[in-house]
């Protein structure tokens, strides 16, 4: 991501904004599910850094965008002031555009040992993740909800476009470079779709037993704005319960992959129990 930035703006500050915005402690969650991925449909992660990095960029921006006080008005992610805080509102906006861009710039570039057709299965994989039918649609559901009180159902949509798509998405992209077949890629969104719902109820776990110093943000922040949550839909015993279930469900989804399916099934496991 560092050659990718070298030569990513005209503007030294915007530059500095970008770099500040993609390297500043992520998990990485979503580059490493498109490396698993690639690696469980039988193709060499080292092929795929540049998707990885496309998909990196992607989330980035949209947590850049999300903090921003028109959305959720953070001053803190990942235990450092937001972009917007450390710059400033207009170079936030840019920023995100900018990382926007950026990812598919870089996904569009030609590959030696992945071909045409897939990078253009993969850049629409991504395009459709990342708009108004997924992660784009999902934070303004997210929004519209604000004050409101969901039901399950209607929370799991949230989620599922707002988190699950994008990372639904990092694993279809990385398959789809590997050239796997309809039966790898329905398993592996099964499988996908599952960690998605779990990633956000352990964040919403966390929200509630969560060591602010640890996980980079206000402990208590969702209670505090009195949004619907898994822990305060079906309280937190049911929804470590609920988590644990989708953990399941997804190593199942994975049976029929052999060894070089390990760190897809180590993924999920991590989702669940982090602490951050």
């Amino acid at each position: 991501m560092k050659q990718y930035l070298k030569s990513a703006s005209c503007d030294a500050q915007l530059e500095q904004a970008m770099h500040y915005a993609l390297f500043n402690g992520g998990k990485r969650i979503r580059p490493m599910l498109v490396y698993a991925a690639a690696q469980a449909c039988g193709l060499s992660k080292i092929k795929v850094g540049f998707a990885a990095a496309a998909l990196e960029m992607i989330h980035s921006y949209s947590l850049v965008h999300d903090d921003l006080p028109a959305m959720d008005d953070d001053d803190l992610r990942r235990g450092k002031p937001t972009c917007h805080i450390a710059f400033n509102e207009a170079t936030a906006i840019l920023v995100g555009d900018a990382l926007q861009a950026l990812a598919f710039d870089v996904l569009s570039q030609p590959q030696l040992d992945i071909s045409g057709s897939a990078q253009l299965q993969m850049i629409n994989a991504l395009a459709r993740a990342a708009g108004g039918m997924g992660m784009c649609g999902g934070q303004a559901l997210d929004i519209a909800a604000t004050g409101q009180s969901l039901d399950l159902l209607g929370l799991e949509q949230v989620h599922q476009h707002k988190t699950g798509d994008l990372i639904r998405a990092s694993v279809r992209v990385g398959a789809l470079a590997a050239q796997a077949s309809q039966q790898q890629l329905d398993a592996l969104d099964q499988y996908a779709s599952c960690i998605g719902l779990s990633f956000q109820i352990q964040d919403d776990i966390l929200d509630v037993e969560g060591d602010t110093e640890v996980i980079g943000k206000p402990q208590g922040a969702d209670q505090a704005l009195n949004k619907s949550t898994y822990p305060a839909l079906m309280g937190l015993d049911a929804a470590k319960s609920k988590a644990l279930d989708l953990h399941n469900q997804a190593l199942e989804a994975l049976s029929g992959f052999a060894d070089e399916a390990e760190p897809l099934r180590q993924l999920s496991e991590y989702i669940i129990a982090r602490d951050r």
